[in-house]
């Protein structure tokens, strides 16, 4: 099946605000925040001075050999200036490292959350391997742009303010206005060659989705491709996005090659122009020649971090880029949300009604029309009908993965739109016809019932499915590992696994969507049995393929193009002589399994 892809992050993104986004996770680390800005700025503070420091040594060092002193003020106080600036520095990373750390921790578990409660229907038309991507780049780049604002960008940004104010304090007017021209060109430059960059960026990150999602899905579905002997064809897939993604990643290459040129020829310039100053100022002897060192020091330690900003501010634009995707997933709006005031349901018998309940997937193709039925609580409704029949739609909007169009279903005369989703999912357990597996052991598997259940009522409830002696042959027992999507069990032996985490559940209401019409006669005939038992005593409704598994619920009905066409009991249809009784008939006879639409 081809399923929709995220589609590319908008091209007008916001940048404000993916960081106001960003910002209330980590103001819950205020104290940390805050600590770590004053030491960022006592950090800096003594990197500025230390030129001064250095100036007053070289100029006290130059002195004829009859007044030399030595000036151990000076040496002191540059020795003072350079610890202090590393510890301070050292201090402002200790302290930052929880907030960066525990941001991401609270945003992934946010949006992890957040993507559970989304509908059914967004995770039918979502690609996994592009969702796993966009999730990872996004809290990569939560870190890289919360380590390189506070780390970089701010220290930069004071340390430039700083050295500003010194060079207008002491020198000529146009040591300042030549620093802060060069730096206001460098960022100008850097930030209009980086935006026409960011298109490249945006192409490599849908390109690295699409392929990995193609790669996963052709992996998880392997037995499909060998069946077809179609690897030749998901590896062209797969190379041909490779292709484009190439494509995209050298022009992104070249740009930055382009872009490092330009800030080469920015700095170098401001460097030769401001040295030209110094040395005119000593030859006229209105500098000294620590005047020039110091120049000479701020020059040293602004060309580093400016150098750097140009790559810090390229991966923070990077960093926006990736959070966007990830952020733009929590503002997924929730299709089904609980009501402000739902409640819990609490229940240990459940009466289910379908009032008038008209529903489709999409809005120009309705599935269910006007369906209304009740199932007792403690008794068995079965529904039978042609496939698109909207039989599996009944499971999906009792559990309420979707809301009814029109109509209501109730619960012991409640509407469940009235209850919260996690406690009336507590009381309904289904056994699907398909029954998939995590990729752990069969413990895991079985527990997934009721996570924190004790082993030995996990061990029961394995008894209750007849799985237990099949699992205590086997070399690793309850340990076994069952393999991706529970592949190493046959389809037998993963129903009862199904059976037995639904025991352990132990919920009032039983779904059987097609639970054995997957497994051979024989195999089939065992389960059943154990499901009648399974099913005793709970309000069940068994959606059915073959009708042999189905004769005695204590009501039945038809579904044909999402209308209820006959009900009764499997004695009552017979005699009919309808729709029910001519699926019962071709089904006996052995020549087909679903009766076509219109043939009654």
């Amino acid at each position: 099946m081809r399923i929709r892809h995220h589609g590319p992050a908008p091209e007008g993104r916001d940048d404000i605000k993916t960081i106001k986004s960003l910002l209330p996770y980590v103001w819950q680390f205020k104290r940390r925040v805050v600590a770590a800005l004053a030491c960022l700025v006592a950090a800096k503070v003594a990197g500025v001075i230390l030129p001064l420091f250095l100036k007053d040594i070289v100029d006290k060092l130059s002195l004829p050999g009859t007044l030399l002193i030595l000036p151990v003020a000076a040496l002191l106080g540059y020795g003072f200036a350079r610890l202090a600036s590393s510890v301070f520095g050292e201090l402002r990373d200790a302290l930052f490292a929880r907030v960066t750390q525990g941001s991401i921790r609270r945003i992934a578990a946010q949006l992890f959350k957040h993507l559970f409660a989304l509908s059914l229907r967004f995770h039918m038309q979502r690609q996994t391997g592009g969702l796993s991507r966009d999730i990872e780049r996004g809290t990569k780049g939560i870190g890289f742009l919360l380590n390189f604002m506070v780390f970089n960008i701010l220290p930069t940004l004071l340390e430039i303010g700083m050295v500003t104010a010194i060079l207008l304090w002491r020198y000529d007017w146009r040591f300042a206005v030549v620093t802060l021209g060069t730096i206001a060109a460098y960022i100008v430059f850097t930030l209009l060659v980086t935006e026409k960059r960011m298109v490249y960026r945006r192409s490599m990150n849908d390109l690295d989705s699409k392929a990995n999602s193609k790669a996963i899905d052709a992996l998880i579905n392997y037995e499909t491709v060998k069946y077809f002997g179609n690897e030749g064809y998901e590896l062209d897939r797969y190379d041909t996005n490779l292709g484009k993604w190439v494509d995209s990643a050298v022009k992104n290459q070249v740009s930055l090659n382009f872009l490092n040129m330009g800030q080469g020829v920015i700095i170098t310039a401001g460097i030769t122009l401001l040295l030209w100053l110094s040395a005119e100022g000593v030859v006229s002897n209105t500098m000294s020649v620590g005047d020039v060192v110091l120049v000479s020091a701020y020059l040293t330690q602004l060309y580093a971090p400016l150098n750097f900003l140009g790559f810090v501010y390229r991966e923070i634009k990077h960093a926006l880029a990736d959070m966007e995707r990830m952020f733009g997933l929590m503002e997924q709006g929730e299709e089904v949300a609980d009501r402000a005031d739902a409640h819990p349901l609490r229940t240990s018998q459940a009466a289910i009604r379908f009032n008038h309940v008209d529903f489709g997937y999409e809005s120009n193709r309705q599935i269910l029309f006007d369906v209304s039925f009740s199932i007792p609580a403690g008794k068995t409704l079965a529904v039978v009908g042609s496939s698109g029949a909207g039989k599996s739609t009944l499971s999906r909007l009792l559990f309420r993965f979707y809301d009814v169009h029109s109509g209501s279903i109730t619960i012991n005369d409640t509407d469940i739109r009235d209850l919260t989703q996690a406690s009336l999912r507590q009381h309904i357990g289904i056994v699907p016809q398909d029954t998939v597996l995590f990729n752990d052991t069969i413990l895991y598997n079985i527990a997934y019932g009721r996570p924190g259940a004790s082993e030995q009522e996990i061990v029961q409830a394995a008894k209750a499915a007849s799985i237990h002696d099949f699992v205590m042959n086997l070399p690793d027992g309850y340990q076994t590992q069952v393999g991706e999507r529970g592949l190493k069990l046959s389809g037998g032996e993963k129903q009862r696994v199904a059976i037995a985490r639904t025991v352990l559940k132990n919920p009032p209401i039983l779904i059987l969507d097609e639970a054995t019409s997957a497994l051979d006669t024989r195999t089939e005939r065992v389960i059943q049995d154990e499901l009648r038992l399974v099913a005793k005593d709970r309000t069940t409704l068994i959606i059915a393929h073959r009708l042999s598994t189905i004769v005695d619920a204590d009501e039945i009905i038809v579904l044909d193009h999402g209308k209820v066409l006959e009900r009764g009991s499997h004695r009552d249809l017979i005699s009919q002589n309808g729709r029910y009784a001519q699926m019962w008939a071709l089904q006996q006879s052995g020549k087909d399994q679903d009766v076509p639409n219109g043939a009654a």
